[in-house]
């Protein structure tokens, strides 16, 4: 299979810029795997799908506002992402016009930055620079929203369920849920269940080799509690369905179950690839954004879903004007 499978053409006024101003507006394309049916909804409507006793799982993982602007003390700017914190105070980070030496973030924190071995490094002085980044820093927009980024993106590129801060980026499939849409899908006797996966700037990271199997994923960390390990195994063994909200949470659930038939309780490190031909022994259906060509999470969508299918949906969706990536519509592949 080659990287040139994974491609499609999207015109750049199809890139979603902003969220829209109510999440569940959004459309949704339904994609049917066994009859390769599509359906066009908008995202509230998707409760009309789910099932009493299906089991709905949600990535709960906080977006940080890690991208910092600070200035040397020659008064020059520098633009500063923080991709992973390796103790407190200290990270790894991107540094643009590669500089080293002091720089100060709104007048009030300092830190020294470094580098080594191409690696850029990051150094805070005074306290726990995490309760500090609410104030300093902004949310890490992808690369392809091309404006700046705005107050309003603190709420608009984050889960309303969001919980356990320490990601780069949104778990964007989930950027569509409210609420009142989650009640209405509990009240339809759906199990809804969270886990943790943060996730990393290897979420950027493209897909170089054209043999995408030689392509190694970057490592993120992922958490699954008792609670939703019981719910997931008790429903597999009655035949229930398991609902993913998002690639990342595939990703947690089928590297936890990839030894057995079933998922574990705890904390771990996943650097699963999974493209067309894994064999899925956990999730039966899957929500999630249109992800970018010849990007990782559009190689686990066509996994499955089925390549064709999925390019066929993917054209469709452009064809009548969806909104794709981080900010854009939404597809629910069952």
């Amino acid at each position: 299979m080659k990287l040139s499978d994974f491609d499609y053409h999207l015109p750049k006024e199809q890139i979603a810029q902003y969220p829209l101003q109510e999440r569940d507006s959004a459309r949704l394309l339904v994609l049917h795997r066994r009859h390769r049916r599509i359906e066009h909804r908008i995202f509230r409507e998707l409760v009309e799908y789910l099932r009493h006793g299906d089991v709905l799982v949600l990535n709960n993982a906080k977006v940080l506002p890690v991208r910092l602007y600070g200035k040397k003390p020659t008064g020059g700017m520098v633009d500063v992402l923080l991709i992973k914190e390796l103790s407190t105070n200290t990270w790894k980070a991107l540094v643009k016009k590669r500089y080293e030496g002091v720089v100060t973030f709104k007048d009030r924190v300092t830190a020294y930055v470094s580098h080594n071995n191409g690696v850029s490094y990051v150094k805070f002085d005074g306290e726990d620079i995490k309760r500090s980044l609410n104030d300093i820093g902004v949310m890490p927009l992808p690369p392809y929203i091309k404006r700046k980024v705005e107050q309003s993106d603190m709420e608009g590129y984050q889960t309303v369920y969001a919980e356990e801060g320490g990601s780069i980026a949104a778990p964007t499939a989930g950027l569509h849920f409210t609420e009142e849409l989650l009640n209405k899908i509990k009240d339809k006797g759906v199990d809804v269940q969270t886990l943790t996966l943060h996730i990393g700037y290897g979420t950027f990271k493209p897909v170089l080799m054209d043999n995408i199997r030689r392509h190694r994923m970057d490592e993120e960390h992922y958490e699954i509690s008792e609670a939703l390990t019981k719910a997931v195994n008790h429903a597999k063994s009655q035949g229930r369905r398991i609902i993913a909200v998002g690639t990342t949470v595939v990703r947690a659930l089928e590297t936890s179950a990839l030894e057995e038939n079933f998922i574990k309780t705890g904390a771990a490190k996943t650097s699963i690839f999974i493209y067309p031909g894994f064999k899925f022994k956990v999730i039966d259906s899957l929500i999630t954004n249109f992800h970018l060509p010849r990007s990782t999470p559009m190689m686990l969508a066509a996994a499955f879903a089925g390549l064709e299918p999925l390019k066929k949906a993917y054209s469709e969706a452009v064809e009548i004007g969806y909104r794709f990536f981080s900010y854009g519509d939404a597809m629910l592949i069952i």
